[in-house]
């Protein structure tokens, strides 16, 4: 079985994630109008793809029409919203009460609500609270890295998607630039804190309690150790803004990627992007 040397998290209590994300669901904070509004979700899409504009073409919302998805932390619902806006029937999952809230507002405001059922769940355990079936596409955007065990969700995937069916996971990159701007800005280069650091600054709220980081080879070995082949693997995403307009709704870039050209800056994200995206089928025997 694979042991990622990394796995430094083990002992977090789970109810310390869950508590996290209900104080601040991802992305919820991506517009000031009120939430709930169609113009809030419609503001909040936006300004997500505007800034990780590789998700659509990862998660390919329009190839899963007619077909089961099964999405693994679906937050407050933007891609969850994008898969069932292009025909699919999602079954949707997160371990955050607020976040589901939200998410299940969401598809009300939008009409999906017959085509998306949301339950609660913890990852780990998926199989107690997720009934037994099996989906074309089971989905993770950044998750699984946020709990103790995450080789136990993958798992649990290996339970519910279809013998030919697909896995898309998106884990976080620990040979990126954002590791190396928050080892410098923050750690002041206490490497040896790296992962404590990682964990603290990861997302927008700092305080997360658990942030695992995966080379290319540990993110896939993650999948191949639990019954996938791994069928294209690549990273993606250098945030370019300075964080305090951004915070006030302006997209200014950062001085030292003003001048880059889009071609350099397009081949340092692949190079040293922050998430790292794997699609994989599960292994025939």
């Amino acid at each position: 079985m694979f042991v990622d040397k990394l796995q430094l998290f083990q002992d977090i209590p789970l109810e310390a994630v869950q508590r996290y994300w209900n104080s601040r669901p991802c992305n919820i904070r991506h517009s000031v109008k009120p939430v709930g509004t169609r113009d809030y979700f419609d503001e909040v899409e936006f300004r997500k793809y505007f800034v990780e504009s590789h998700i659509p073409g990862f998660a390919e919302f329009e190839r899963w029409h007619g077909k089961k998805v099964l999405e693994i932390g679906c937050g407050i619902g933007t891609d969850t919203i994008n898969f069932a806006r292009h025909g699919a029937f999602v079954t949707a999952v997160d371990l955050s009460e607020k976040s589901l809230e939200v998410a299940r507002q969401r598809a009300e405001v939008y009409g999906f609500q017959n085509q998306i059922r949301f339950i609660r769940a913890n990852a780990e355990e998926l199989s107690t609270f997720v009934p037994q079936d099996t989906y074309d596409l089971v989905y993770s955007f950044g998750v699984i890295h946020h709990t103790p065990h995450p080789e136990r969700v993958i798992e649990q995937i290996r339970k519910f998607v279809k013998a030919h069916g697909t896995v898309k996971i998106m884990v976080y990159n620990r040979w990126s630039w954002k590791v190396l701007w928050i080892l410098v800005v923050f750690g002041k280069c206490r490497f040896w804190k790296l992962n404590q650091l990682i964990a603290e600054y990861s997302e927008a709220q700092t305080g997360c309690p658990v942030t695992y980081s995966y080379s290319r080879r540990q993110g896939r070995r993650l999948l191949e150790s639990h019954g996938f082949r791994v069928t294209r693997l690549c990273v993606d995403h250098i945030f370019r803004f300075k964080i305090k307009d951004y915070q006030q709704y302006r997209y200014t870039v950062v001085p030292y990627f003003r001048w880059l050209p889009g071609w350099a800056f397009r081949a340092l994200e692949r190079c040293l992007g922050w998430h790292l995206c794997l699609t994989a089928r599960p292994t025939i025997e």
